[in-house]
């Protein structure tokens, strides 16, 4: 893990490499104007207004060449404070420099240009020192579409991904593990392996599940649901729609009304697709008195939710627009809140170590606070603030779990804990997430009589244990490469007769293995053998049961595993006994010993 200073050092690279792209491309493409250019995790971006040209992949080393040659004449970067009007004297021929300066002056920031030798830009500042030796280590990526200033109302502009590190080792270690995730993207595999696609007259955002993507997230619904019973939650069902008066009366409509549907009018009253469960929850809560002996009350759902994201940001199951949330609300005494937030915690460990995810290297937790100052955004209660967030910080101390802290990143009702994982391009997205919720109770009215007779006010924990299944569905696809252990295989047997003299015995074992729950395919086409087994195995089916003259004559089946295993031959029953082993025991290896 690098230093802060360190950090520091190749932040500025890649800021500087962001210039050094930007005056590259506007040598070679004069009707090319640069936009904003930072570093960002891992690399940089420089955007662009191509002014009719256009740019592809294909020209990435003649640019990467001719930033090599404008690198060699480059010099330290001198910065120097400019007042607006020489600022936009300077960048008179950029229209987006040109709005940015009128930005910083109406908001009376200092503005500053630089120039390293041979092309002055708009910059606050933060290069690298003697850029010849130091930006030395860089590769251009991918080209993009981003909206200027990240509005769709605006122009939509080109932008190019870079990477860049401080040694040619770190460089090539890097793009060896990009080389990797282009294998493990989700979006590749996806279609490769038929689990879900797209289509432009459905709608952007919105994924259509095959037969065996649908398979997939079927088997993680109900092992989900079935778990989350043994734990004692109560799962319900709740609307896809509701009366919009309800995320009016929640604090939701203001504060995310932008990401939600528009609304629907029905008999002169608005309703909307709903992007969140809780106020349904909390109405199913005050549907009659409750009493302390219920609680902590755990409502959970598998709950349909709609919002809109932009389509900028849309990124195959990572980012859609209709995702279903494996969803709880835990309405519990205040006195409750460590006990119910360790067994939340409890859960997620648990399902992250069935998937093979280690804490630390696949995920960590992210403790997101909220500002005491800023009442706009949060909600005005200072004491449950320090309360909430001190009870979650106490609760990961005490597990030794690893964490990091993201200041005024709570939700506007309380403090939250997010599960981190990265995805195949090494992008941070959250997984699973754990809120304490101080807010609800009192918008809701929401009550429970104490021992004593009297009524106190509940708090709630938000959490969805699987998180979207649509982007859990998106890791898991990329952590296995596709090649799912056998209980979460859309397929998980393959019977492959040889001859046609086989097929009548292959049929009777599909039908045999179909009847006992297994999910079983019957390759009896006419293609050859080999052919069969590598299209089992680009289909990452974890067995293939092959079956000949002898496994006829012996009532055997010869069974293969994926990647080339040769388990020998066995009865069916043997067979079938140990497969239900694997998949009861939910192994993450195939091993059938």
């Amino acid at each position: 893990m690098k230093s802060e200073q360190q950090q520091q050092k190749l932040d500025q690279l890649r800021h500087s490499l962001a210039h050094l792209l930007a005056a590259s491309v506007r040598s070679l493409y004069p009707t090319a104007r640069n936009a904003i250019g930072p570093a960002i995790e891992n690399g940089f971006y420089q955007d662009f207004d191509m002014g009719g040209a256009t740019i592809t992949n294909e020209d990435f080393p003649k640019i990467e060449k001719h930033m090599r040659e404008l690198l060699s004449k480059w010099q330290d970067f001198r910065e120097w404070p400019v007042t607006p009007d020489e600022a936009r004297l300077a960048m008179a021929d950029n229209p987006y420099k040109l709005e940015l300066i009128d930005d910083f002056a109406q908001d009376g920031k200092n503005i500053t240009l630089n120039d390293p030798g041979n092309f002055v830009d708009l910059c606050k500042g933060g290069h690298s020192a003697d850029p010849r030796s130091t930006l030395k280590h860089f590769k251009l990526l991918s080209v993009a579409g981003a909206y200027w200033k990240g509005s769709e109302k605006n122009q939509m502009l080109t932008r190019i991904y870079g990477t860049a590190f401080a040694s040619k080792e770190e460089l090539t270690a890097h793009l060896t593990l990009l080389e990797d995730a282009k294998k493990r993207d989700h979006k590749k595999l996806g279609v490769e392996l038929d689990l879900f696609t797209f289509s432009e007259n459905v709608g952007k955002g919105l994924p259509l599940w095959t037969p065996k993507g649908s398979a997939l997230r079927r088997v993680l619904e109900r092992f989900i649901i079935d778990e989350e019973i043994k734990r004692g939650y109560l799962h319900v069902y709740t609307p896809d729609i509701a009366n919009l008066k309800l995320y009016q009366k929640s604090g939701h409509y203001p504060y995310y009304k932008d990401s939600m549907y528009a609304p629907i009018t029905i008999d002169d009253e608005e309703f909307m697709l709903r992007p969140m469960t809780c106020p349904h929850h909390f109405e199913l809560y005050n549907s009659r008195p409750r009493s302390y002996k219920e609680l902590p009350m755990r409502i959970a759902e598998i709950a349909h939710l709609y919002r809109y994201e932009k389509s900028g940001e849309l990124m195959g199951l990572l980012r859609v627009r209709a995702f279903s949330l494996t969803d709880a609300h835990i309405v519990a005494r205040k006195s409750q809140a460590e006990q119910v937030i360790n067994e939340v915690f409890d859960l997620i460990e648990y399902l992250c170590d069935l998937f093979g995810l280690k804490m630390g290297e696949n995920y960590h937790y992210r403790l997101s606070l909220g500002s005491r100052a800023d009442d706009t955004k949060y909600f005005k209660d200072d004491a449950s603030w320090d309360y909430a967030e001190s009870t979650l910080r106490k609760v990961l101390v005490d597990r030794k779990a690893i964490f990091v802290e993201a200041p005024n990143e709570a939700a506007f009702y309380g403090p939250k804990v997010d599960v981190q994982m990265k995805n195949a391009n090494g992008k941070e997205d959250t997984a699973f997430t754990n809120q304490y919720d101080f807010v609800m109770p009192k918008r809701f009215d929401m009550k429970f009589t104490n021992e004593e007779g009297r009524e106190e006010e509940p708090i709630v924990i938000h959490r969805a244990s699987l998180g979207a299944i649509e982007r859990t569905v998106a890791f898991l696809i990329e952590h296995f490469a596709g090649a799912f252990p056998v209980w979460l295989a859309p397929v998980q047997v393959a019977v492959i007769p040889i001859t046609d003299d086989q097929h009548a015995y292959a049929e009777q074992i599909y039908e045999k293995l179909k009847a006992a729950g297994f999910r079983v395919e019957n390759d009896n086409e006419s293609e050859s053998l080999q052919k069969r087994i590598r299209q089992a195995e680009k289909q990452k089916i974890p067995y293939m049961l092959i079956i000949g003259g002898k496994e006829v004559e012996g009532q055997t089946v010869s069974v293969r595993g994926r990647g080339q295993q040769d388990f020998g031959t066995m009865p069916l029953d043997q067979f079938q006994t140990k497969l239900k082993g694997l998949i009861d025991t939910k192994s993450l290896g195939l091993s059938l010993g």
